[in-house]
């Protein structure tokens, strides 16, 4: 007989019996854990399964690998692939990143118009608020884009800014930079630079060439009431900014609840990518109001102190000796 071939009616089969176990003088190198669980103990030793073919051959119904449920195709998984990727989109959108077109000048030539940035939507969620110097999108607060039209998108565009792979064209929101904020006092006299808490700003850095600090719109001084900025367009004589709505409630300052995120990298065109860090000017020591009226109190109480316990001291020691 040749090797392999069995009939089913010269021999035992060389397959364990008594339930898996080995019998007598049979070899053990055979992986018994691959017998499949659906014929093991199911017939006796020396059975033929069905139709003469050996259960071992890798048939369907020898409980081979090809009985194992096939996988399924690429395009039935296809819809399901795209189901995820839109939600994970639709969140990153609504909780880390969005994208957003710069519309106009009036940040140049920090953006051009056509510009797509994205702006950070992570940080308000943990009670980050706007700082000095970032370049912030925020929604229109009432009146400042009343007479400019956006356009009518589409079906597309509206579901792919919907979930944030186009920015939004029906959103009046505006972009630009925070130069106070609440608590400071910010002011620009003609033919001056613009002062925040009296200490004068170093522009050159970041607006537009050729701009003069506010000799279109000079203002101030202007107190920034608290959970307010005061902002203004890096391209100066060519941005509506908070100079121009002085009239609103508000005195032109934004509420901080209406910033949507702050503009952390030009993604847009490959040629433009860029990060907008804060300009030094803003981190020069004494700008911070807060801080600057904190000194003069700290420095009191730290004087007062010795007096205060020389003081008790001194009528301890007059109630003692009397």
């Amino acid at each position: 007989m040749a090797v392999g071939a069995r009939s089913g009616h010269d021999g035992p089969e060389d397959r364990p019996s008594n339930g898996g176990v080995p019998a007598a003088g049979d070899g053990g190198g055979q992986d018994y854990g691959a017998v499949n669980s659906e014929s093991a103990g199911s017939e006796p030793p020396g059975a033929e399964p069905p139709g003469g073919d050996s259960a071992d051959e890798g048939s369907p119904e020898g409980g081979g690998s090809t009985a194992q449920g096939k996988p399924r195709s690429f395009w039935k998984e296809l819809p399901l692939l795209i189901g995820i990727a839109l939600v994970l989109a639709l969140l990153i959108k609504t909780f880390l990143v969005q994208a957003f077109s710069i519309p106009s000048d009036s940040m140049q030539n920090t953006l051009q118009r056509g510009d797509r940035v994205l702006v950070d939507k992570l940080t308000p969620w943990f009670g980050a608020e706007p700082e000095r110097g970032e370049v912030v999108v925020f929604h229109d607060p009432g009146g400042w884009l009343e007479d400019t039209a956006t356009p009518e998108p589409n079906a597309v565009q509206k579901f792919l800014s919907f979930i944030g792979l186009m920015p939004s064209a029906e959103e009046k929101d505006l972009i630009k930079r925070v130069i106070a904020v609440g608590g400071d006092t910010v002011e620009c006299k003609k033919n001056g630079p613009v002062t925040v808490n009296g200490k004068a700003l170093d522009d050159k850095s970041f607006i537009f060439e050729g701009n003069s600090a506010c000799d279109d719109q000079p203002f101030g001084p202007i107190h920034v009431p608290k959970d307010r900025i005061w902002v203004m367009g890096d391209h100066r004589q060519n941005s509506l900014d908070s100079r121009y709505h002085q009239e609103l409630p508000g005195q032109g300052t934004v509420s901080v609840d209406e910033v949507v995120g702050r503009a952390v990298v030009v993604a847009w065109p490959i040629n433009r990518w860029a990060t907008l860090p804060i300009p030094k000017t803003f981190d020069q020591p004494g700008l911070n109001a807060a801080a600057a009226a904190a000194v003069p109190g700290a420095l009191g109480v730290a004087g007062a102190l010795p007096l205060v316990f020389w003081r008790r001291r001194r009528l301890t020691r007059g109630r003692t000796d009397g």
